[in-house]
C-alpha cells in the first residue's frame, strides 16, 4: 500500500512539474493555517467576549469570510487535528479520542465507574492517507509546520505527513515544560530562559514567511495555546484580574453539568493572558506578512481545534452562550471560530450555512487551482457557498468515548437546523431546533419522532458504512459505585473550584515564586 501512495504522488508531482511555467503566471496563493488549541467560539472579542482581548485576530476576522457556523470534526484534539489534515470524520479515518486516552479495560482505571468501555482506536495517522500538506506539496508547494501536532510519535511526526519543516511538533498534546522556556521538546531548540513559547512558534513562523521562497507556501502554525497548564505573566494576571473586577464579579462561577461542573462565566486572568499572548502571536504573523509584501498573495485560515475548556482539564473558558465545552457534545464543545481570509479581502462577509474541519481540505486545494480525491469527505465551501448548496447535506461526529470534561459516548448528525445525539449507554436520542434553540435546552425528540428516526437511521447508516468503532458494555460495571463518584464530585470538586477562582482573583495570589518561570533573567 505504502509503494500505492508513492507511485500516486508520484504522479502527481509528474503531472504538476509539467505546468511549472503556468504555475508561476498563475501566482497560486500561498496559504496560512492558525489553529488554536482549546479556544472557544466565544472567546474573541469577534464572537462576543467582553473579557478577552484579542485585538489582532478581530483585525483579521473583519476582512474574512466568518462561518458563523463553523464546527470542528471533533470535541477532543486528535480527531479533530486528524481530520483537518485529512479531509475525513474520525468515523473514517480512526482516531477517535486524544492520543493517549486510555482504552477497553485500562478506562477502569480512571475511577469513573460508567457504564460502557471506550473502544480502541488507532494511534496515528494512516501512513496511506495523502494528507492536506503532501496534496499541496505536489501540486509545486513548500510545506511549513510549527507547534503542537499530536497524531503520532516517532515515524508519524509532520515530517512523516508531508512538512518539509517541523518545529516543535512530536506526540505530546500539551507544552510539556509549560509556556515558558527552558522547553521540554525534542523538535524545536532551546530558547532562552523566560522566552514564551506561543511568541516563539509565532516567530519561527515569521521568520519562514519573511525567507526567500522559490514556490508558494503552505504554512500550518499550530499553536499550543490556549491548551492547559494555562500559564501567563504577573503583568497580564494583575491587568485581567483587575478587569473581572472592573466588569463586576458574579458570586459564584461554575454549576453542575449531567458528570462535572461546568464554569458559566469568563473571569479566569490567567486564561485571559494566555488568549491575550496568542493574539499577540497572530500579530506578529500577520506583520511578518505584510512587511514581506506577500499579504496580497495569502490564504488566511484562524480557527480551533474544538470548543472551550469549561470542564475539565483547567475548567478555564466559559461558552455560554453555547452549551458544554470541549468534550461534549453540545455545540459549546463543537462550535468554533472559522475565519477565511481570501488574498485582497477588505470586508467581512459572514456565512450562516455550517462548515466543518473536514472542509479545509478541499477549500484550500481548491484555493490552490487543485481538486481533492474521492477519499475527501469535506466540500470545497467557496464552490458550495457559489452554488448556495452548503446548507444541502447531514453533517456527523462520532465521538464513543466518556470526555475527561465530562462528555458521554454519542454520535451526532446534523440535518439543517436540526441536531440529533444518539447516546450509546441506552440508546435515548436528543433533538435540538439550533434555529431557535442554540444553547441546546429544549429537546424536541419526544414530540419530532418520525425525523428522530430518520436521522438516527440515516447516522446509524453512515457509522456502520464507515465501520466506526463503538463503545461496549462494561460486565464489572456498578452502578452504586457510579452514583457515589458523581456524588463526590458535586460535593468536593464543586466547591473547590470555586474556591480556587476566589483564590486567582485575590491581589495578593500568586502560583509560585517566579510566574512560570517568566520572571527569569534573559541569557
Amino acid at each position: 500500500m505504502k509503494y500505492f501512495k508513492k507511485l500516486i504522488l508520484s504522479f502527481f508531482l509528474a503531472l504538476f512539474s509539467l505546468g511549472s511555467e503556468i504555475l508561476a503566471q498563475d501566482k497560486k496563493p500561498n496559504i496560512l493555517l492558525i489553529v488554536v488549541d482549546d479556544l472557544g467560539y466565544h472567546d474573541l472579542g469577534v464572537t462576543g467576549s467582553n473579557y478577552y482581548e484579542t485585538p489582532n485576530v478581530n483585525r483579521l476576522a473583519r476582512t474574512s469570510y466568518q462561518f458563523t457556523q463553523g464546527y470542528s470534526s471533533s470535541p477532543v484534539c486528535s480527531p479533530a487535528r486528524a481530520s483537518l489534515i485529512t479531509g475525513q470524520t474520525p468515523a473514517t479515518h480512526g482516531i477517535t479520542d486524544w492520543i493517549g486516552a486510555p482504552e477497553e479495560e485500562a478506562w477502569r482505571e480512571m475511577g469513573r465507574h460508567t457504564q460502557l468501555l471506550p473502544p480502541a482506536y488507532s494511534h496515528q495517522l494512516d501512513a496511506e492517507s495523502i494528507t492536506l500538506p503532501e496534496a499541496l506539496k505536489a501540486a509545486g508547494y513548500e510545506t511549513f509546520f510549527a507547534g503542537k501536532w499530536h497524531l503520532g510519535g516517532e515515524g508519524s511526526y509532520p515530517e512523516d505527513h508531508g512538512f518539509d519543516t517541523n518545529i516543535g511538533g512530536f506526540e505530546s498534546g500539551s507544552p510539556k515544560g509549560g509556556y515558558f522556556a527552558p522547553y521540554d521538546n525534542p523538535k524545536m531548540a532551546q530558547g532562552p530562559n523566560g522566552e514564551n513559547l506561543t511568541l516563539r512558534l509565532a516567530n519561527e513562523t515569521a521568520k519562514f514567511i519573511e525567507g526567500e521562497h522559490q514556490q508558494p507556501f503552505f504554512a500550518m502554525l499550530s499553536f499550543y495555546a490556549v491548551h492547559g497548564p494555562i500559564q501567563t505573566t504577573e503583568e497580564k494576571w494583575a491587568k485581567f484580574r483587575e478587569k473581572a473586577e472592573r466588569n463586576g464579579l458574579a458570586d459564584h462561577a461554575f454549576e453542575m453539568e449531567r458528570r462535572l461542573p461546568i464554569r458559566i462565566v469568563q473571569d479566569n486572568p490567567v486564561y485571559a493572558g494566555l488568549v491575550e499572548t496568542m493574539d499577540d502571536a497572530v500579530g506578529r504573523v500577520m506583520e511578518a506578512l505584510e512587511k514581506s509584501g506577500l499579504a496580497e498573495n495569502t490564504v488566511i485560515v484562524f480557527t480551533s481545534d474544538h470548543g472551550g475548556v469549561a470542564s475539565g482539564d483547567n475548567f478555564s473558558t466559559s461558552n455560554l452562550p453555547l452549551r458544554g465545552g470541549k468534550g461534549y457534545q453540545w455545540e459549546g464543545g463543537l462550535r468554533v471560530p472559522y475565519f477565511i481570509h481570501l488574498p485582497g479581502q477588505a470586508k467581512e462577509q459572514k456565512v450562516e450555512l455550517p462548515a466543518t474541519g473536514i472542509d479545509l481540505y478541499p477549500t484550500l486545494l481548491g484555493l490552490a487551482g487543485q481538486k481533492s480525491g474521492s477519499s475527501i469527505e469535506g466540500i470545497d465551501l467557496f464552490d458550495a457557498i457559489e452554488e448556495k448548496k452548503l446548507g444541502d447535506r447531514d453533517l456527523f461526529w462520532h465521538y464513543p468515548h466518556y470526555g475527561n470534561q465530562g462528555g458521554d459516548p454519542s454520535s451526532i448528525i446534523r440535518r439543517g437546523k436540526w441536531k440529533l445525539i444518539h447516546y450509546w449507554e441506552d440508546g435515548h436520542r436528543e433533538l435540538y431546533d439550533l434555529e431557535r434553540d442554540p444553547g441546546e435546552q429544549w429537546d424536541l425528540a419526544n414530540r419530532e419522532t418520525k425525523l428522530v428516526d430518520e436521522m438516527d437511521a440515516a447516522l446509524l447508516s453512515y457509522l456502520e458504512k464507515a465501520n466506526a468503532n463503538m463503545a461496549y458494555k462494561d460486565p464489572k460495571y456498578d452502578m452504586q459505585a457510579e452514583l457515589e463518584y458523581l456524588e463526590g464530585v458535586k460535593k468536593n470538586r464543586w466547591p473547590a473550584l470555586e474556591n480556587e477562582r476566589k483564590a486567582m482573583l485575590a491581589p495578593t495570589w500568586k502560583p509560585n515564586s517566579n510566574w512560570w518561570k517568566s520572571k527569569v533573567t534573559q541569557d
